[in-house]
């Protein structure tokens, strides 16, 4: 595998040779001229086998760049920045190495280097971070019988926003217009909850986020899932989860039990998930002239999601998220010595887990 075609050819002549057969009969074999055969027969016996790797240099065009000149571009991109920037483009690239803007981009495609481009990230320092998340993620992968799971989370401070004039349509060569900017007509906060096996959301619309709020859309809970089923809420650490009004109203209906995932960690709820097909399909490219319009278009996706809802899946095990946040902190540690990233430690918990 990887071998070169014109080594396989010699060896062929060789192995052919080997066998006994005519000169003419192997040049017949694998279509190339006798006296070829009897080259390759004579290196080979004076030679031994290391001949028949003797390859000649191409006969096309030489590289511009040297492999030295390559990895100085490459080296430059990942270890450096340019002066009074935070990152390099093709053409401050091209400046400095004396290369092209087309040939340094070139060059970090097929490295798949992306300068350009960021992502963000969060490493949660929650003591317990591995309990938690065990708790939580075993909820997803293996839910309990004769129960209900639901992910409760609130979308806050969601923008009614109008746009300054009206967009141009969709067409052939032209994609959907918006105007860049745009008038602030109020904000709504959504609190939602979504059941982990049928994908059913519900949700409420309030002018404030505090743990009124909170309490009241816990009693639509109740109301809406009524009976003795027990209630798992996945829940985060805002502070309106947290009161001792919401922790006394828990209290006394003893079938709601919560679990809480790690701080930072709002990727581990699903609702998420459902807020990012809000946002994508519905807010982002909206316009609404009042709270009631941005309202109204908010239920107006969550009556068409229930009528076909679709389960959100999770599939990451907890050795594959842990082994994946270890490595962060020791990128991050190398690249910040001083860095207070908190390390994983073992910890004795009433149920014997592992946290960090």
């Amino acid at each position: 595998m990887g071998t070169p075609q014109q080594v396989v050819l010699r060896c062929r002549m060789i192995l052919a040779a080997a066998a006994q057969k005519a000169e003419t009969t192997i040049a017949t074999e694998l279509k190339v001229n006798r006296n070829t055969v009897r080259l390759w027969k004579q290196r080979f016996v004076t030679q031994g086998v290391q001949a028949l790797w003797d390859i000649a240099p191409g006969r096309g065009r030489k590289p511009t760049y040297t492999a030295e000149q390559v990895k100085s571009v490459i080296d430059t991109t990942l270890q450096s920045r340019p002066e009074a920037a935070t990152q390099w483009s093709c053409r401050s690239m091209a400046a400095k190495s004396g290369m092209s803007k087309s040939t340094v981009n070139n060059l970090w495609r097929s490295h798949n280097l992306k300068p350009h481009q960021t992502s963000t990230f969060k490493l949660s320092r929650d003591p317990r971070f591995v309990e938690k998340l065990t708790d939580v993620i075993g909820l997803y992968m293996n839910p309990p019988e004769k129960a209900i799971v639901l992910c409760v989370d609130e979308k806050t401070q969601i923008q009614a926003l109008n746009r300054t004039q009206p967009g141009l349509p969709l067409k052939k060569g032209r994609c959907g217009t918006m105007t860049h900017d745009y008038k602030r007509n109020g904000t709504t906060d959504l609190f939602a909850a979504l059941d982990l096996l049928e994908g059913k959301v519900i949700a409420d619309c309030y002018k404030r986020h505090r743990h009124q709020e909170f309490l009241k859309f816990l009693r639509r809970i109740d109301r809406e899932f009524s009976g003795d089923t027990a209630l798992h809420l996945v829940m985060d650490n805002s502070g309106s989860h947290n009161t001792p009004q919401v922790k006394a109203w828990l209290t006394r209906h003893p079938r709601f039990v919560t679990h809480f995932v790690p701080t930072s960690c709002s990727w581990a709820n699903l609702i998420e998930r459902w807020f990012a097909e809000l946002t994508s399909k519905r807010i982002r490219r909206g316009s609404f002239h009042s709270v009631d319009e941005l309202v109204a278009a908010i239920h107006e996706f969550l009556k068409a999601w229930n009528e076909h809802p679709r389960p959100f899946v999770w599939t990451a095990t907890i050795d594959s998220i842990v082994t994946k946040l270890a490595g962060c902190r020791q990128t991050l540690e190398q690249i910040q010595p001083g860095c207070t990233i908190q390390k994983p430690r073992k910890e004795r918990s009433g149920a014997g887990s592992t946290a960090v």
